[in-house]
């Protein structure tokens, strides 16, 4: 073979190669955009109807707030949303539940079974968290949280995962609260999906016993704040 003929077949095997990888970066781009903004357009076609309308157009300034660090908190770069604490940032001045107890929870509907709630603890990554409110059974309004991701890494014995499938509760669901060996049920009766800044979730009414739970969606991100409202109900 002659030096011109090997020195044009090295050149062509190196244009191949180099765009195999150019290929490689393209289609990894498009996956991480499309993996960035599958939970928002899932979430709203599946599931905003059903609460109200999530996504709505946004202000230039908001789009610049957007580009910089509001950006990362809301897909959790910044900001460690595996504490309690950092779901509500305005909460910060809000009487929290500092009573160290315990207990279960439990939603048939989505195969969550016994799980474990801490009250006023903070690691999400490690159980359900009773962030503010009475104990179960008594008046007022237990508001638990609990960590979301995308759907299809669900896992109910996962507390990075667990409220997941949140989105998928319905009017008149049940969930089971256990507390020292008595079980109340709970039946949903309004889901709605708000900003971090609403801090009305958290208030206390005292006519009635309610439940209230509250993850993160879209799934994956934390941009809104779902919102389960129970009331107790006979078992």
């Amino acid at each position: 073979m002659s030096i011109y003929k090997y020195v044009k077949t090295k050149n062509n095997k190196t244009k191949k190669i180099t765009f195999s990888i150019s290929l490689i970066f393209i289609f990894t781009g498009i996956a991480i955009i499309i993996w960035t903004i599958f939970p928002i357009l899932s979430f709203e076609l599946l599931y905003a109807p059903k609460f109200g309308h999530l996504i709505e157009p946004i202000p230039n300034n908001l789009i610049k707030k957007a580009i910089s660090s509001d950006a990362q908190q809301i897909l959790g770069i910044s900001v460690d949303y595996t504490k309690a604490s950092s779901w509500f940032p305005k909460a910060q001045n809000i009487r929290l539940s500092l009573i160290n107890s315990s207990y279960t929870l439990t939603i048939p509907k989505l195969n969550i079974l016994d799980a474990e709630v801490l009250v006023g603890h903070e690691d999400l990554a490690k159980s359900l968290i009773h962030f503010i409110g009475p104990l179960p059974g008594e008046y007022g309004n237990p508001v638990i949280f609990g960590h979301s991701t995308l759907p299809f890494l669900y896992d109910p014995k996962d507390y990075k995962t667990i409220f997941s499938k949140l989105p998928d509760l319905e009017n008149y669901d049940e969930i089971f609260l256990s507390s020292d060996s008595i079980i109340y049920k709970y039946q949903v009766f309004d889901m709605k999906v708000i900003n971090p800044n609403d801090l009305s979730v958290l208030e206390q009414q005292y006519d009635d016993r309610y439940l209230t739970l509250i993850t993160c969606v879209p799934p994956g991100t934390y941009l809104k704040r779902l919102v389960v409202r129970c009331r107790i109900a006979d078992l």
